[in-house]
């Protein structure tokens, strides 16, 4: 009994994970997708044409509320669950990666916008991984 209580509380803990990063990942969507120059603006962007705008709508607006919409599907269907964690882990991953060659090959390590994002990544890649690996197999 007490294996099933943990096992409970160890998938309750991993749902409300998925839920905190559906909600940030959809909030930030919209956020790009509905003012996309006041988004891109606090890491230094600008957006010079139409096509871009629209590209940002797009990929950091569209790409992050699919994500979110994903990761709360998982919740309600949890044989996903394993699933969702791992392209978490991978994602948050890459983009960790990708973000500290870029600042190593752009000599920017004192960008607070960046740092503070590679922190967010390291973060929830951290704790995707630690999730699970609690899942059982």
């Amino acid at each position: 009994m007490l294996e099933a209580y943990f096992g409970e509380l160890n998938m309750r803990i991993t749902q409300l994970f998925l839920i905190f990063q559906a909600l940030a990942l959809i909030g930030l969507g919209l956020a790009y997708f509905i003012r996309p120059h006041e988004m891109t603006n606090l890491s230094g962007m600008l957006l010079m044409a139409q096509a871009a705008i629209t590209d940002v709508r797009a990929y950091y607006g569209g790409l992050q509320i699919g994500l979110g919409a994903f990761l709360l599907l998982t919740c309600r269907q949890t044989e996903l669950i394993r699933g969702a964690l791992t392209l978490l882990v991978l994602l948050y991953s890459a983009l960790a990666l990708a973000r500290i060659g870029g600042l190593w090959l752009d000599g920017g390590f004192g960008q607070t916008f960046n740092l503070a994002a590679l922190l967010i990544e390291v973060v929830s890649a951290a704790l995707a991984l630690w999730l699970l690996r609690r899942l059982p197999n």
